[in-house]
């Protein structure tokens, strides 16, 4: 264009460039790719399960904290949550979501599914039916497609609501985990904690090898007496220290056993073996 010429009316010239149609074997190579994207969080907590549960960790390092945190930058938090995330994902495909046109297809060919662990994580602590029912309700709420976590999100409040049963626990009491479907409380089974916080729908404990967050359907008080109730939280006052030792794996193995223990005292061998091991903490 001429300097001389109006811009205004000038004439500008553009070249049209032809992007090629994808062939059938790209379109499948896109798809492919597309539902590795989506399943990537899921085969990240399907992963992890198995190092944890095979215990395929121990050449290198103690506990699978430890391990997940070196190599993988992990907190125990986020390793948890993508096992827990891996086992929602894996619910949801019993149930057939919502069929959709090809080109929304996602990881199992003809539901839609999560496609990130955040739309799993508010559902984590329901029931394996409450899950399918609040995903449900997410697509819908969607408009048939992938919700966001704010809305699946949302969806658990609703249904949080709707079974609010009150919190009558109260502070320093004993109850026993029941892990039931929760995959976080995985290996917590008949685990005794002691009520640190009371929130409305749930209350952290204090266990044997720390402080968790559990739902009031995963606990069970052991009606302990005041004076029990006292003893129980020198016990755990006194394995924690020993556990934050880091002694050998054996001694965690040991302190895991007496943090199942259905009683507010230790016998004899019990209170010897703990003793032996406080002094080794304090050499």
């Amino acid at each position: 264009m001429s300097n001389e010429e109006d811009p205004v009316l000038a004439d500008i010239t553009v070249t049209s460039v032809e992007i090629p149609e994808l062939t059938e074997e790209e379109q499948r190579d896109r798809l492919h790719l597309e539902r590795r994207v989506e399943r990537a969080f899921f085969e990240a907590g399907k992963a992890l399960t198995e190092l944890r549960d095979r215990r395929l960790y121990r050449s290198t390092h103690k506990t699978f904290e430890e391990y997940c945190r070196d190599r993988f930058a992990h907190s125990r938090q986020q390793s948890n949550y993508l096992i827990a995330a891996a086992g929602v994902y894996e619910n949801l495909t019993t149930i057939g979501c919502q069929n959709v046109a090809d080109e929304n297809l996602t990881t199992n060919g003809s539901q839609i599914l999560p496609t990130g662990e955040r739309q799993v994580r508010p559902m984590t602590k329901l029931q394996p039916q409450e899950q399918q029912e609040v995903w449900l309700r997410a697509v819908e709420l969607a408009g048939g497609k992938i919700p966001t976590g704010r809305i699946v999100k949302d969806v658990v409040q609703r249904i949080m609501e709707r079974t609010q049963v009150p919190n009558t626990y109260q502070l320093g009491e004993v109850c026993q985990i029941l892990a039931k479907d929760n995959p976080e409380l995985r290996g917590k089974g008949g685990c005794w904690g002691i009520v640190s916080q009371v929130n409305d729908f749930s209350c952290s404990v204090r266990m044997w090898d720390g402080e968790y967050t559990v739902g009031l359907q995963h606990l069970k008080s052991y009606e302990y007496l005041p004076a029990e109730r006292e003893q129980v939280r020198e016990i755990c006052d006194r394995i924690n220290r020993v556990y934050s030792g880091g002694l050998e794996e054996s001694v965690q193995k040991f302190l895991e056993m007496l943090g199942k223990l259905n009683r507010a005292y230790l016998t004899a061998l019990e209170e010897k073996l703990l003793s032996v091991l406080e002094s080794e903490i304090k050499d």
